[in-house]
């Protein structure tokens, strides 16, 4: 019996290891990938969201400071009717990046990294609205207009510059480089 029960867990054992050795191996950890001179974006397909993003040298970077939404409506009693909820703040945000993105030449499919806070909500039991967020950003990223999944962090923080806001954006951008010296 004890035979049998030591194949069982090295069956086991191998079959953990395999699978594993797969999801990091697809995680893109390949060095070739490194080498690569185009953005590379690394991660499993399941995810909304990439474990990490190469950006090769002939790239230029593009920073963006963090980002509040839009006034919707200067006369709101409250700041859902100022400025909307997590979700409909968020969406004003990605809104204007992609605005601000289009006037430079670009688009949000150049986004690699977005760093993301989200404060808490007092229409939520003042916890973060992290679902929200989430929400909007399915709208803009990985979709099929725009397939890019950006490497992200969602901090939740205690507050924001105004109690109005419940979101702010921070953007990394990457472009080519067209400049022959700088591919050289």
């Amino acid at each position: 019996m004890k035979t049998p029960m030591k194949s069982i867990i090295a069956f086991s054992v191998l079959s953990i290891c395999l699978i594993a050795g797969y999801s990091f191996a697809s995680a893109g950890n390949g060095k070739d990938a490194l080498e690569a001179d185009n953005v590379i974006f690394f991660g499993s397909p399941t995810s909304a969201i990439s474990s990490s993003v190469a950006v090769p040298h002939s790239y230029n970077r593009l920073l963006f400071s963090g980002t509040v939404a839009p006034l919707l409506n200067k006369d709101g009693k409250t700041s859902y009717e100022r400025y909307g909820n997590t979700e409909k703040q968020a969406i004003g945000i990605l809104e204007k990046l992609k605005a601000d993105l289009e006037t430079k030449g670009l688009s949000l499919a150049d986004v690699t990294y977005l760093r993301v806070y989200v404060a808490p909500d007092p229409n939520k039991g003042n916890a973060p609205d992290y679902q929200g967020w989430f929400d909007a950003y399915a709208l803009f990223f990985n979709t099929k207009e725009n397939p890019v999944k950006t490497a992200r962090s969602t901090v939740g923080v205690q507050s924001l510059v105004s109690p109005d806001y419940l979101i702010e954006i921070e953007a990394e951008v990457a472009y080519k480089n067209n400049n022959s010296k700088a591919n050289k």
